[in-house]
């Protein structure tokens, strides 16, 4: 059966052993065989001999301005494309398979506003738990605010003991199986359960607050919204809210573990937006 696209058996061979879910190389697929598929259509240098050395920043910026023009991709979906095709290309250049790197000078582009009462994260709460380029604090994080901890909540020590009673879907299951992995010689390291530890060694093992950014903020720029703890904690409730429009505010108040005047609080940003 015939590639794709250019040293895709290698390059997904690579993604499997850097422990990359399905579904993310999936993805690297369809947009890697989208890029070359044009460039065999449209780009004229590629078309005479199809070989990837003779590709240069210019032909991939045209075809990322391409998805602009044409596709209409938002800022968001384009610096997710460009980070994929650069993961690629950097593949190609470490493993001796391309002596260039046509990504090295394409810059990513400023992240488009977001409503002040963004949801949409949760939707997308699986894709963003099996992607590999979003650090395990990171998706932990998303993790258990959508299951309604505030980060207060999930820096204390000892909250491992809460977490080991959380019910968990099929696709979370995989990805707390995977963070286990990344956690556990840490865990030995530090000697402690909890699950957001500092990697090197210290007196007190336990991320802080302004420790936990450090790790969100790469991640925040990559997914193209605010991983700040307590913006996600705002979407998750007013989602709820949203989603409980019989709920008393009584018994929201009593599920979301939250004051009545936070409820009220809530309630106004949701008719304010």
């Amino acid at each position: 059966m015939s590639n794709d696209y250019p040293y895709q058996d290698t390059f997904e061979i690579d993604l499997q052993n850097k422990g990359l879910a399905k579904v993310t190389i999936n993805e690297y697929t369809k947009i890697l065989s989208d890029m070359f598929d044009y460039l065999s259509d449209f780009n004229k240098g590629y078309q005479e001999n199809h070989k990837v050395s003779n590709l240069f920043n210019r032909d991939i910026e045209e075809y990322l301005q391409m998805l602009l023009d044409e596709r209409e991709i938002n800022h968001n979906t384009y610096n997710k494309v460009l980070s994929h095709i650069n993961v690629y290309f950097n593949y190609l250049f470490t493993h001796q398979l391309n002596s260039n790197l046509p990504t090295i000078d394409i810059k990513g582009l400023k992240h488009e506003p977001k409503s002040e009462l963004d949801t949409s994260w949760l939707d997308k709460l699986n894709d963003i738990l099996a992607d590999s380029n979003v650090h395990f604090y990171a998706r932990m994080t998303v993790l258990l605010i959508s299951k309604g901890f505030k980060s207060e909540e999930f820096l204390q020590p000892g909250f491992y003991r809460l977490f080991n009673q959380i019910t968990f879907s099929d696709e979370e299951k995989i990805f707390v199986n995977l963070f286990n992995k990344f956690i556990e010689p840490i865990q030995l390291k530090q000697n402690s359960q909890d699950i957001f530890l500092k990697q090197r060694l210290a007196k007190d093992p336990h991320i802080t607050s302004a420790g936990l950014h450090k790790y969100l903020t790469p991640s925040e720029q990559y997914l193209g919204f605010s991983l700040s703890p307590s913006e996600l904690f705002k979407g998750y409730v007013v989602d709820f809210i949203k989603k409980n429009p019989d709920l008393s505010d009584s018994k929201l108040s009593s599920q979301l573990n939250l004051d009545l005047s936070s409820i009220n609080y809530y309630k106004g940003l949701i008719k304010k937006d």
